[in-house]
């Protein structure tokens, strides 16, 4: 028997709603440099799995991450 739509979509924002307070507790015990650093340092992460640049770009987000601080 197929699952109705109201469920799935009770499932789906369930869901949804998990993932915002864990990203929120996650968040909260940082104070206002580190999460105004936050976007800097998940670039300059990102940048970092590059293999052959991505150390050499990531300078200038870590950069900004240590103004920031």
């Amino acid at each position: 028997m197929p699952k109705s739509r109201f469920f799935q979509r009770a499932r789906r924002a369930a869901v949804g709603l998990a993932m915002w307070s864990a990203t929120g507790a996650a968040l909260l015990p940082l104070n206002g440099c580190a999460v105004a650093a936050l976007p800097c340092r998940v670039t300059s992460a990102t940048l970092k799995i590059l293999p052959v640049v991505g150390h050499a770009a990531a300078t200038l987000f870590d950069a900004c991450a240590a103004a920031i601080d």
